[in-house]
């Protein structure tokens, strides 16, 4: 969250704050300011005032609306939708949080994103990389790490307590357990306890606590598997342990390697045909040191080579604990800021012109903003599970109805609806002309 001294970079706009544009945080919990409600913000193209008041939503100057992704549910959309008002998402937080967006009818609800795709009009891909400094933090030696083999630990760490996600990881780690040594110490498949009550301690295993990071960074291998599958959807479970120089066994973006600082810096599952395969692979490595090392080898001087990835941390245009820069949120702010500055400028002179210029287009999100497909299971195939598996009645039902839910908001927007009562009514309306097409 901003400290209340941010408000932009500066302008040459003039207009008092009853003149200017409006910005309303529908998702007030987000409002990057503090402390009040309201706050003018002074971005390149010029000011707006932002506030998280919704006594303003039908306001004619209030001209954005800004949604939280994952606080989003298509039966509390604000209806009508008003004409004058554009609407805007962010979010960065997992695709299972809301699959709604994942699904065109739901992501063309909005004009601008910030979203993890680099596709999204302001992209937060690497909002979980604070910089190249990051990466290069010191290993923990292999002769260090093999002496703590030697003690009875595994080669690889699994540390999760969010079980029965999407991504169906569980089934996955499961299956390679069979095959070699894990230490699981969270909640799911855990086996094996953390050796004090103070590293137990759940808030302590989700910060970068120095005696939690010293612990697990002994560990060669770190089953990184996001919760969800997506491109661009990569967290802090895959640049921690590069952060530690531990290898990341990883499954979650399938466009991950454009991201990696060079050509040997991870190891993907989806590279294996089997969780057995799999296994032998990280036996050879933790049994051949030198071959091991070449994974760690973007520590070293000069040891990132990927230009695309040095680009994309150069050229974002907010920091990741970084004082110099706006944080994302702030960022997103001014960028729509400016869209809609841009946007009154131009209504403004097609109304001079009587219709010679033309009115402004508005901006569609698209579906590769988001676009996430339907999960699969972690190990196997649909076909494969009994019928009462709990992963495919839950997951897979929420993500096909959610694609429901965004045809039935659409539908409402364009019939100028203005009771959310009438939400459900839609969804049974869509759910009989399923039906009667099956």
């Amino acid at each position: 969250v901003a400290a209340a001294s941010y408000r932009g970079p500066g302008n040459n706009d003039t207009r008092s704050n009853k003149a200017l544009p409006i910005l309303l945080w529908w998702s007030g919990s987000l409002f990057p300011h503090f402390p009040g409600d309201t706050e003018r913000i002074d971005c390149p193209r010029g000011s707006c005032l932002v506030t998280r008041s919704r006594r303003v939503a039908r306001h004619r100057r209030t001209k954005a609306l800004i949604f939280y992704g994952t606080d989003f549910r298509a039966y509390e959309a604000p209806l009508p939708r008003l004409p004058h008002q554009t609407w805007a998402l962010f979010h960065e937080e997992s695709p299972m949080n809301n699959y709604v967006l994942s699904h065109s009818p739901g992501i063309r609800l909005f004009n601008y994103t910030a979203t993890f795709r680099r596709e999204s009009d302001y992209p937060l891909t690497l909002q979980w990389l604070p910089g190249t400094g990051y990466l290069r933090a010191p290993a923990v030696p292999l002769a260090e790490k093999d002496a703590w083999r030697r003690k009875g630990y595994g080669p690889v760490l699994y540390m999760q307590s969010h079980c029965d996600v999407p991504s169906d990881r569980d089934r996955y780690v499961r299956e390679l357990m069979k095959y070699i040594q894990i230490d699981s110490y969270g909640k799911c498949l855990h086996n094996r306890e953390l050796p004090s009550e103070r590293l137990r301690d759940t808030s302590t295993a989700t910060t970068e606590d120095s005696e939690f990071m010293t612990f697990i960074a002994r560990y060669k291998f770190h089953l990184a598997l996001e919760n969800a599958i997506c491109d661009d959807y990569m967290t802090e479970k895959l640049w921690r342990p590069m952060h530690l120089g531990a290898v990341p066994v990883y499954r979650g973006s399938p466009a991950v390697r454009d991201w990696m600082p060079n050509n040997l810096s991870i190891i993907l599952i989806d590279d294996f045909d089997s969780p057995r395969e799999l296994a032998k692979y990280l036996d050879f490595l933790d049994k051949n040191g030198e071959e091991y090392l070449k994974y760690l080898e973007y520590k070293n001087v000069d040891g990132i080579k990927n230009q695309f990835l040095l680009e994309g941390l150069e050229k974002r245009e907010w920091g990741v604990n970084d004082m110099t820069l706006p944080n994302y949120l702030n960022g997103f702010e001014c960028f729509i800021c400016d869209k809609e500055n841009t946007r009154v400028k131009e209504e403004q002179e097609h109304k001079k012109s009587r219709g010679k210029i033309p009115a402004p287009r508005p901006h569609i999100a698209q579906f590769k903003h988001m676009g996430c497909p339907m999960p699969t299971p972690g190990f196997g195939s649909i076909e494969d599970l009994s019928e009462g598996d709990s992963w495919k009645e839950m997951w897979l039902q929420d993500y096909w109805q959610s694609l429901d839910q965004g045809e039935a908001l659409t539908a409402m927007i364009h019939r100028n609806e203005s009771h959310q009562g009438r939400f459900w009514d839609y969804m049974h309306e869509i759910f009989l002309k399923r039906t009667r097409q099956h």
